[in-house]
């Protein structure tokens, strides 16, 4: 089994480069957003405890977000893998991770940091704005925070992450294939 965290701030094609991953390694996508809704919708004792703390208007603990996890990897037996999306956050989660995954008999084989300057982030950004209908894609200073945010944020993983030589940084710029290929050439070293 193979797991990747993918990094990118907002723009920087995450979404679109964690498709074409997905389809090209057979991975499972481990979104926290996916997860929550949907142990919430299948009303399991998780998802109402999710759902109790979130109509508070908290955020949910690492444990319970981690169970998630959990639940997630033992019902995909299959898989060759997961591509971590918007976990983990902090250097807290990051240990509650790797401890699961150790019960699982498995670790994070690559984190992989897709960088974008600024510039070209807010461009982009911009540029979907007007088709996405996404209204904190249309306010620059809106932009520059949540870029702000994520790097703030993310420093802290990818520093942990790096005590064991597992990130890799990755030029966000250039076509869609030329960045895909550049991440499969780091999977690719990393999973023979």
């Amino acid at each position: 089994m193979f797991n990747i965290i993918l990094f990118g701030p907002p723009g920087s094609g995450k979404g679109t480069q964690s498709e074409k991953l997905i389809a090209a390694y057979g991975l499972k996508h481990l979104s926290t957003g996916d997860l929550l809704r949907s142990e919430i919708a299948a009303q399991t004792p998780l998802g109402l405890e999710a759902k109790s703390i979130m109509d508070k208007g908290q955020l949910v603990p690492d444990e319970v977000v981690v169970g998630m996890i959990s639940s997630a990897l033992d019902q995909n037996p299959q898989a060759k893998g997961f591509l971590f999306d918007g976990f983990p956050r902090t250097e807290a989660q990051s240990v509650a991770l790797d401890k699961l995954l150790k019960l699982k008999n498995t670790e994070i084989g690559v984190v992989l940091a897709l960088d974008v300057s600024e510039e070209e982030l807010v461009s982009r950004l911009l540029n979907r704005g007007k088709t996405s209908g996404r209204s904190d894609d249309t306010n620059e200073s809106v932009i520059r925070a949540r870029i702000a945010e994520y790097k703030a944020k993310t420093t802290v993983v990818a520093n942990y992450y790096s005590t064991f030589d597992k990130v890799v940084h990755i030029k966000g710029e250039g076509s869609v294939d030329e960045i895909f290929e550049s991440l499969r050439s780091e999977i690719d070293k990393r999973m023979s």
